[in-house]
């Protein structure tokens, strides 16, 4: 199986990269990128052919393409791709807006190709073993939910909100809510979000806290703010407490590590555990080998993406925001 990337501006396309030069079957075939220096860079070091323009890309005989670019540009990549006939894995959030997104899923349908999101934490496995008590109902009903998912301020293009779409809330939102919708089949009616600008001067938003009622009858929080500074162990985290009527749980998805104490770097964590991003990449080569669609599909993006956007319009409204 041929599969290309279309643009290392996102961070995760090297973890992506590698996943896909690590795995039996699957050929790195190609990579696009509109910045040359960057693209060349990562070609050269992933022995795959170099596209300036990633029309070209998408004229060759590869099966699919992973979309890494700025998250203004996922639209224009998804939708060329399908149209090109190729199984498509986009970075998240899928879009900043809700038409976007419901266009990428149609053209991808009327292409008979796959469109999957890119949320590799479900494929940790604290998250997974969570997951399946959940689903043998050793917690029994799921009253509530805590989360977080708190990081290091990224920096260049995430915080340009007209390349963005927005800064923390857009960014850390969809990854817990997408593991809270999984984990309990409900979705949220209902969004009240506060947010703020703290840690950096640049004006976009780079903290909140995001209230939510679920279908259920759950109701949950989330931390999804940029509030790790640069001397923190590791880029960011994400944790759940999940209350349920027979129990509770604890979840760490980053608790397997090493404190490496160091004269040169400070205090870094690393990593012992499992490879979510090798997981995310091996659930879409599999779904494409099988014809289903991935684990995370780009209705289940869609989804995760129209919480963070009711949170803006809770923040702005300074009042609830139902869905």
């Amino acid at each position: 199986m041929k599969i290309g990337i279309i643009s290392f501006a996102h961070m995760h396309a090297v973890s992506y990269a590698s996943a896909l030069k690590g795995m039996e079957g699957v050929i790195l075939a190609g990579i696009a990128d509109d910045n040359e220096e960057r693209g060349k860079k990562y070609s050269e070091a992933f022995e795959a052919d170099y596209y300036k323009d990633y029309h070209a890309l998408l004229e060759t005989d590869i099966h699919a393409v992973i979309v890494t670019s700025e998250n203004y540009l996922h639209h224009e990549h998804v939708l060329a791709a399908a149209k090109a006939g190729k199984h498509v894995l986009c970075e998240k959030p899928l879009a900043a807006n809700m038409k976007d997104m419901e266009e990428m899923i149609r053209i991808c349908e009327q292409n008979q190709v796959l469109l999957g999101t890119a949320f590799p934490v479900r494929f940790n496995t604290p998250v997974q073993q969570a997951k399946k008590l959940i689903e043998q109902g050793v917690l029994g009903d799921i009253l509530a939910i805590k989360g977080t998912n708190r990081g290091t301020n990224p920096g260049g293009w995430f915080i340009e909100k007209e390349k963005s779409g927005g800064g923390a809330v857009l960014d850390h939102t969809v990854h817990v809510v997408d593991l809270m919708r999984w984990f309990t089949g409900a979705e949220v009616k209902e969004v009240y979000a506060e947010m703020g600008n703290v840690y950096t001067d640049h004006p976009i938003d780079d903290c909140g806290i995001v209230t939510m009622e679920f279908t259920n009858g759950m109701f949950a929080t989330l931390d999804c703010s940029w509030s790790r500074n640069q001397n923190y162990p590791t880029w960011g985290d994400v944790t759940l407490d999940i209350i349920g009527s027979n129990g509770t749980l604890k979840v760490d998805a980053f608790s397997q590590k090493l404190d490496l104490y160091s004269n040169h770097d400070g205090v870094k964590w690393i990593g012992w555990g499992d490879d979510m991003d090798a997981g995310l990449i091996e659930d879409f080569v599999t779904g494409i080998k099988e014809g289903r669609a991935p684990s995370a599909s780009g209705h289940s993006g869609m989804k995760a993406v129209e919480v963070a956007l009711a949170a803006y319009q809770s923040f702005e409204k300074r009042t609830p925001v139902k869905l």
